[in-house]
């Protein structure tokens, strides 16, 4: 969907014109709804990978029950937009074909809203119709999770036969869902539930594993290829239908002249006010393939020979030399040309850490505030590779040489990371073959809102989120404005951001988000608070 589609103009969320619901221009207004609803641009702060401005609450004790909050009423209402188009859409004098098409829509969206839904709470009222003040179903208890995802992958299911392929879409059509959207969501829910039950004592893990399976493959036989330049996919050089990576988008705009929604992500990044955490950093491989650090962030005693110990790192450039390619296109090194000049390692202007974001800064969108025209990036090809490869090695308990070929060693040459991961590397060099595609993920889809989800699945935030968060390597020939007097450093020089003492994680309650209190109310006490939130 180009910005010549007028996207701006969105029907309200309920429709009382008896003559609507009638044309097929109608359901597609309808439909439109549906996009704009999409989440934009964030500053998510909630793993151990990157710190913005502002402090963690949940992981530094101070996470309480909100009254309301958007993370449960903005889902529901997409959820309610998708089931008026259902229910309203069927008086229309069309052919199935056509109603069925963005029936289909609907169902990709209401799924997407309600995994979003589940992956918070767990278990949640589950609705396939409007409601009014009078509905007895205002006072639905919790649907259990498992049901409502049988639901999504039938849903999704019936998306893929309907919806087209992505490349059959008019390129004035780009960003409408395809058939390797609703499958590529597909793959993305059956991951997370079936890791969920697998480390959280579930019984369904492998149900939902070969979900993931199946809809990924699907995906990756539909001829999508990774964008060549991994920089240009988070700028307008990766946008439009000839990069068939991106699978889902939140479309803003073409440029400043031509925009349809604007944001600010470009200038919230400036100076790094959301910054890479050297816990994070520890989890890149070198340029021989190794690691240093395992996924618990504890140094391997068989290690890279590149690895430098961090007290004898002699600049703040070291810590990044040497180092999987993806590192220095998600951060900038001292000296670089970032934001007003050249970046200048200090705390002074907005970094916590001391680190920069370079991933997703984009100097157009930066040079005017509140102008940002990069689409959002919602699911793209290199996440449905990833899915596939975890999903493989968690159904079976291995995963082959051929399939880390066509997944993950496909994302280390892209960037020209030029040793592969196969089964002989990890049994010579006595590696965790787990550990190995988890920390591909970590790193292929840093800053992209995976790793809060993806430490809560593993169950592995309680340890994550407990403990000290470090930055930079403090030297005083590569810093400027900072008093050492100010700085906060352990025995080795590293700024300590967050102390452990501060930080807080209760595994048992903490996995799942509270309920607002006012949805507990609204339902006569049908929905019931998550376990030990009081």
């Amino acid at each position: 969907m180009t910005a010549s589609c007028s996207l701006d103009r969105f029907p309200e969320t309920t429709f009382s014109d008896q003559e609507f619901w009638n044309t097929e221009s109608d359901l597609r207004f309808a439909a439109n709804r549906l996009y704009q609803q999409l989440d934009g641009f964030e500053l998510d702060n909630r793993g151990d990978d990157n710190v913005n401005q502002t402090v963690n609450l949940t992981s530094n004790g101070a996470w309480s029950i909100p009254s309301t909050s958007a993370n449960w009423s903005d889902p529901y209402k997409m959820i309610f937009t998708a089931n008026n188009i259902l229910i309203k859409g069927e008086k229309a004098s069309l052919s199935e074909d056509i109603k069925n098409r963005y029936f289909a829509e609907a169902k990709f969206f209401r799924a997407y809203a309600y995994f979003q839904l589940i992956q918070r709470y767990g278990d949640v009222p589950f609705l396939t119709k409007t409601l009014d003040f009078n509905s007895p179903e205002l006072n639905m208890p919790r649907t259990p999770k498992a049901e409502i995802a049988k639901q999504l992958y039938e849903d999704l299911d019936y998306a893929k036969d309907w919806l087209p392929t992505m490349k059959s879409i008019p390129a004035a059509d780009y960003g409408r869902v395809s058939k390797s959207t609703a499958q590529a969501l597909k793959g993305r829910i059956g991951l997370f539930l079936g890791t969920y039950a697998k480390y959280h004592g579930g019984s369904d893990a492998q149900t939902h594993l070969q979900q993931a399976v199946d809809g990924s493959s699907y995906v990756m036989q539909q001829g999508h290829q990774l964008l060549a330049d991994y920089s240009k996919l988070f700028n307008q050089e990766g946008e439009g239908p000839s990069n068939s990576e991106n699978i889902f988008v939140k479309i803003y705009g073409v440029d400043a002249s031509n925009v349809i929604l604007a944001h600010n992500y470009s200038r919230d990044l400036e100076n790094g006010r959301v910054a890479m955490t050297r816990n994070f950093i520890r989890q890149y491989l070198y340029a021989d393939g190794l690691p240093a650090y395992n996924e618990r962030n504890e140094l391997k005693a068989k290690r890279s020979s590149f690895y430098v110990a961090e007290g004898a790192e002699a600049s703040y450039n070291e810590v990044l030399d040497n180092r999987d390619p993806r590192l220095g296109l998600t951060v900038f090194r001292a000296g670089e040309q970032a934001y007003k000049g050249t970046w200048t390692p200090t705390t002074t202007l907005g970094s916590r850490t001391a680190y920069a974001t370079k991933k997703g800064f984009n100097i157009p969108d930066w040079q005017t505030s509140g102008s940002g025209t990069t689409d959002k990036i919602l699911i793209r090809y290199a996440e449905v590779l990833l899915n596939y490869a975890e999903a493989q090695f968690e159904l079976n308990g291995s995963i082959s040489d051929d399939d880390l070929n066509k997944s993950i060693n496909l994302l280390r040459a892209r960037v020209g990371m030029n040793v592969s991961l196969s089964n002989a590397f990890v049994t010579t060099n006595q590696l965790s073959m787990l550990e190995e595609i988890r920390r591909e993920r970590n790193v292929e889809l840093a800053f992209e809102g995976f790793r809060y989800p993806d430490i809560i699945r593993w169950k592995l935030a309680e340890h994550a989120l407990t403990q000290t968060l470090l930055g930079a390597k403090y030297n005083a020939t590569d810093w400027v404005g900072a008093d050492i007097k100010n700085l906060n450093l352990n025995a080795d020089q590293i700024l300590i951001v967050e102390d452990k003492s501060t930080r807080r994680f209760d595994p048992s309650k903490d996995y799942l988000y509270p309920v607002p209190l006012n949805e507990i109310s609204l339902s006569g006490g049908a929905v019931v608070q998550n376990p030990n939130w009081k």
